[in-house]
C-alpha cells in the first residue's frame, strides 16, 4: 500500500528529515519513502512558499497497513506525521519510472471514470535545465491548482533535484481531462504544450506520474479532513 502525508514541523526539524529520512532499514516494512518539503503550486520563483522547510510531505510505500501503523506510533519523525494529515491509497497505473519505485507494475488495475483518484509525480531534475523547467512548469501548476475538479493540489521539493507533485480529483475522467487537454477555457493547454517541450528534451534524468485509489483519509490540513469525501 502507498501513502502520503502532511505535516507542520519546526524548520529545524523539517530540514533534518530531509537529510535522514525514514529508511527500511530503520523503519520496518517501508519500501521506499520521499520526504520534501512543501511547496505552493504556482508560487513566484523567488518566494518562501517555495521551500517550506516547516510543512513537511512525504510519499512512501509499505508492506502493509500494519507497518504504517507501526511508523506512526512511533517516536521522531513518525510522531509528527501522526498528527498531520494523510492518505491511504491502491497503486493503480505507473508512467515512467524512478529508481526508489521502479518494482511498481505498469498498471494492475482502472478506476472508473466517474471514480475519484490521487495522483503523484515525482522527478529528478536535470539542474542544467531547471530554469526551462520553471518557465513550463509554472503555468501548469497554476492550471492544477485552480483547476475546479481537485479538492487538494500541491507541490513538493528536496534540493537540489526532486520535485514532486500531489493531487486529489473528483474523478479520472476530470484528471485526465486536464492531462490530455480536454478542458474547455484559458490555459487547458498548458500541460499538453508542457509534456512536447519535454519530449524534445527532457528536464528530468527519472520521471514518473503514479494513479491510486483512495482507501482512506486520516487527520486534518488546513483545517480540513475531507478532502477525499470533498472529491466523491
Amino acid at each position: 500500500m502507498h501513502s502520503f502525508h502532511l505535516a507542520h514541523v519546526g524548520p529545524l526539524r523539517g530540514a533534518a528529515a530531509l537529510l535522514r529520512p525514514p529508511q527500511g532499514a530503520r523503519v520496518p516494512g517501508l519500501r521506499a519513502a520521499e520526504v520534501m518539503a512543501g511547496m505552493r503550486l504556482g508560487a513566484p520563483v523567488v518566494s518562501p512558499h517555495r521551500l517550506q522547510l516547516s510543512r513537511l510531505a512525504m510519499f512512501a510505500e509499505w508492506d502493509d497497513e500494519a507497518a504504517l501503523e507501526a511508523f506512526l506510533a512511533s517516536r521522531g519523525l513518525g510522531q509528527a506525521f501522526a498528527g498531520g494529515w494523510h492518505l491511504r491509497m491502491e497503486f493503480l497505473r505507473r508512467w515512467g519510472s524512478v529508481d526508489a519505485f521502479s518494482a511498481l507494475p505498469a498498471e494492475v488495475g482502472a478506476a472508473a471514470a466517474d471514480e475519484p483518484v490521487a495522483a503523484v509525480t515525482l522527478a529528478r531534475m536535470r539542474l542544467p535545465e531547471l530554469l526551462r523547467f520553471i518557465h513550463w512548469g509554472r503555468p501548469v501548476e497554476r492550471q492544477v491548482r485552480d483547476h475546479a475538479d481537485t479538492t487538494l493540489a500541491m507541490a513538493a521539493i528536496r534540493p537540489p533535484r526532486t520535485v514532486s507533485t500531489f493531487s486529489i480529483w473528483s474523478s479520472t475522467r476530470a484528471m485526465t481531462g486536464m492531462v490530455f487537454g480536454r478542458d474547455h477555457g484559458v490555459g487547458t493547454q498548458r500541460h499538453v504544450a508542457a509534456m512536447r517541450e519535454r519530449e524534445r528534451r527532457d528536464f528530468h534524468h527519472e520521471f514518473t506520474t503514479l494513479r491510486f485509489r483512495i482507501l482512506s483519509e486520516h487527520g486534518a490540513w488546513d483545517g480540513r479532513s475531507d478532502y477525499s469525501r470533498a472529491a466523491a
